[in-house]
């Protein structure tokens, strides 16, 4: 039965129908499905992109956290070196940016089948609560981790007051 299937028209590449995912639409199957049809009318030709969303220059994924006396932002930058990227806050923005280089290696036979780690320039930034003390912020880096703690303003933190219950007369 499954060599039947095989030989449906629906089932070449050449096919251009959506097809949905068990639930119905999904984000996830459309992009799939677009991948599969730019890769299929890009074959043969010297350059082909198959993932479009790794070809474009990303910004690095990161965690915000709060705590009673600090935020914390928390940036993924594998195969990033620290001496690579600079931290600062100008006007209550906390702006990370760097550069992943390539390393310059002797060319081998052969060329790539699929190339996704991308080198260049990147950048994010976070609007920071006005609660945060941006002049007072430390970043540490550690395995592909940078971790910048900022934090609130000495008038900000909230220390929890004790209020006297007295019966009523």
């Amino acid at each position: 039965m499954s060599g039947i299937r095989n030989m449906l028209p629906w089932n070449t590449p050449s096919a251009v129908a959506v097809r949905r995912g068990d639930n119905g639409f999904s984000i996830a199957a459309l992009q799939e499905e677009m991948n599969r049809l730019f890769e299929h009318f890009y074959n043969g030709m010297e350059v082909r992109m198959t993932d479009w969303d790794a070809a474009l220059p990303t910004s690095p994924a990161i965690n915000v956290t709060e705590s009673p006396n600090a935020f914390k932002v928390e940036a993924a930058l594998p195969g990033i070196e620290a001496k690579d990227v600079k931290v600062e806050t100008v006007g209550g923005v906390l702006t990370i940016s760097g550069e992943r280089k390539e390393e310059k290696k002797e060319e081998k036979p052969g060329s790539y089948l699929r190339q996704e780690i991308s080198y260049g320039s990147f950048m994010r930034s976070v609007t920071l609560p006005e609660t945060a003390d941006g002049g007072k912020a430390k970043a540490e880096f550690r395995n592909g981790v940078l971790t910048v703690t900022v934090p609130k303003k000495a008038d900000a933190v909230q220390k929890p007051q004790k209020i006297e219950v007295k019966q009523a007369a």
